[in-house]
């Protein structure tokens, strides 16, 4: 499985409804992420900075391009825009990060 690992920001005053969000996440939306391959995924707050950090593993990182195509997926990022940076089709501004240590 590949790691991937990436960060967003949340939008001020945010953090307990994107909790909230998550806490109720859509079951077709859980189905969609594991028939993509995605696996253990966390995603963290740097309150100081409000910047979200996610961590995944996934068999192959070529189906994860085609989540933007699905629909459940436009639908979550049309739910999530108003308390996150996004992008003009409305999924967030994600930024990859490159990993510089690993202790398996």
């Amino acid at each position: 499985m590949k790691r991937i690992a990436f960060k967003m920001k949340l939008n001020p005053g945010c953090r307990d409804e994107y909790i909230r969000r998550h806490d109720t996440i859509w079951p077709e939306l859980v189905t969609l992420l594991k028939e993509t391959g995605i696996a253990d995924y966390s995603i963290f707050l740097d309150e100081e900075t409000l910047s979200l950090f996610g961590v995944l593993k996934v068999n192959d990182a070529v189906q994860m391009d085609k989540l933007p195509e699905q629909e459940v997926m436009k639908r979550w990022w049309a739910y999530m825009k108003d308390i996150m940076e996004s992008n003009p089709d409305n999924s967030p501004v994600s930024i990859p990060l490159e990993e510089v240590f690993y202790l398996p």
